[in-house]
């Protein structure tokens, strides 16, 4: 093992050869367990126990020849998670930088590390409250409350006084701004349903710019795009551009053929309200066409 693999408390590492060559990661991963079923193996999957190349990917990612992949070994589950770095800090307030493949808060019944179990070590002599979460595979911004007053004073924000900008790339190419008003239904645990009627309520739509058209793939060209939203329902980004036929690159849930791509590519980079404002630009790669092969 290389100095980095031995960092990461890397239990086993392959390469993938040419029989496993442009599968899903979850098949895949029988180079390391080949006796196991495809239950264990997507679940250290969405545990963070599985890395290609070092990143964590999600389950359908498609591998490609020569990549590493490293199971992680079962303690780095009770490990201390990655240092989080605080990107700014009031008397109030704190904004925190998530990276992708870490939990926002505790899941029911799992023991991954998580941000919100960071809180404590991070503002001892404070009393820190998580008031946003983003989803497992999205990085960006998390906001904290300092004190039990700033927990109140945010919650009764009007919802259009808060304002997050994301920057995610989607499958397609988009030319023009669109404003995403439909209704959405999170009853569905697991899952977003965006319903056919319109929302009245301007705070649960979502704004998005073309910022940049990308080289394409095998899925076609590419946007890099600006999202804003308000109140943010779960998936709100994720389902709205699904259905707007511009589905997030990477997204497993919502995206058709989006195993290609080895993260999902959205990322809260900014977030203000009065008397606050925080940023933190993306710093991942913009995806670069895998070669034919």
């Amino acid at each position: 093992m290389d100095q980095q693999q031995n960092a990461l408390n890397v239990a086993q590492s392959a390469e993938v050869n040419k029989a496993m060559q442009g599968q899903r990661l979850d098949k895949a991963l029988e180079l390391l367990l080949p006796d196991s079923g495809l239950r264990l193996r997507r679940r250290l999957i969405e545990s963070g126990r599985v890395l290609v190349e070092g990143r964590p990917a999600v389950a359908s990612f498609k591998v490609r020849l020569g990549q590493r992949l490293d199971l992680l070994a079962e303690d780095v589950l009770t490990a201390p998670a990655p240092k989080i770095p605080v990107v700014k800090r009031t008397m109030s307030f704190a904004a925190l930088l998530k990276p992708a493949g870490l939990h926002s808060a505790a899941i029911s019944g799992r023991s991954e590390p998580n941000v919100e179990a960071l809180l404590p070590g991070l503002f001892p002599e404070a009393q820190p409250v998580l008031l946003n979460r983003l989803d497992f595979l999205t990085s960006g911004l998390l906001l904290v409350a300092l004190k039990p007053t700033a927990v109140k004073d945010y919650m009764a924000l009007d919802a259009l006084k808060v304002v997050k900008e994301y920057v995610a790339i989607v499958v397609g190419e988009l030319t023009e701004p669109l404003e995403l008003r439909r209704a959405l239904d999170a009853d569905d645990r697991k899952r977003t349903r965006v319903l056919a009627r319109l929302d009245a309520e301007r705070r649960n739509w979502t704004y998005v710019w073309p910022e940049a058209v990308l080289p394409g793939g095998p899925l076609g060209p590419l946007t890099r795009v600006r999202v804003h939203i308000y109140t943010g329902a779960r998936h709100q980004i994720r389902a709205h551009l699904a259905a707007a036929m511009l589905p997030i690159l990477g997204d497993p849930l919502y995206g058709e053929e989006n195993g290609s791509a080895a993260r999902l590519y959205l990322h809260h980079r900014h977030i203000a309200f009065p008397r606050f404002e925080a940023s933190a630009p993306a710093n991942w790669p913009e995806p670069v066409a895998p070669a034919e092969g």
